[in-house]
């Protein structure tokens, strides 16, 4: 029997923490590791209890969602764990906040359940959560800031071609549907080019992809 995805919730708000553990404990294959009202607390209990997936707040007193998903998740941390980024703050600027600090999903509050199982799902496979339409439309929007001044040298870039080519799809927020039909080749190809990326680059999801795309200056 497999293990259930073990999920930490964290929010300021006890009855939408409440809901969140109420609807994630009533599923067979998911278990709630704990939960917490702010995101220090989030940080010490994801250390002791190693969750799968960390449903996080973003607006909390003292430490904030992003802090925290950044301590989580962020460049450099040495045992990273998912953050599914839970918010009633639908701005561009949270989301790419979020995102940058290495979250692997955004879901708005207001989502049905389940979306939000989904997400959690998602998550915890190492999939990132967010439509290639956002994710085209939120890069874009910040690229300046995500790609450091004068930093566009793509010859150190460990990828053929071709993996090159699908890198290129992925940051212009193309599916693995679009990305197949445009390269005249399967899905499940596409798929196995999307694996190795990762593994090369050294990345967790498609969208940690897509800002090291915008940073190496492979896409305008």
């Amino acid at each position: 029997m497999t293990a259930p995805i073990r999920v930490l919730v964290c929010d300021d708000q006890v009855l939408i923490r409440t809901g969140l553990v109420t609807i994630i404990d009533a599923q067979p294959d998911l278990e709630v590791a704990g939960e917490c009202g702010d995101g220090q607390a989030a940080v010490d209990l994801a250390g002791r209890l190693r969750p799968d997936v960390v449903v996080m707040d973003i607006r909390m007193p003292g430490l904030d969602g992003i802090a925290a998903t950044r301590l989580l998740a962020g460049a450099g941390v040495t045992h990273p764990v998912k953050v599914l980024v839970v918010t009633t703050f639908n701005l561009d600027e949270y989301v790419y906040e979020a995102l940058r600090a290495g979250a692997s999903g955004f879901l708005l509050k207001d989502a049905p359940p389940a979306q939000l199982l989904h997400g959690i799902r998602t998550v915890a496979t190492g999939a990132a959560l967010l439509d290639p339409e956002v994710t085209r439309r939120l890069v874009g929007r910040y690229a300046a800031r995500i790609r450091p001044a004068g930093d566009g040298a793509t010859q150190d870039v460990p990828l053929t071609p071709r993996e090159l080519e699908v890198l290129r799809l992925i940051a212009d927020g193309r599916s693995n549907s679009e990305i197949a039909a445009i390269l005249v080749i399967s899905q499940e190809t596409v798929k196995t080019f999307v694996s190795r990326i990762l593994t090369k680059l050294g990345l967790r999801d498609r969208v940690q992809a897509v800002v090291y795309a915008y940073r190496r200056g492979l896409v305008a």
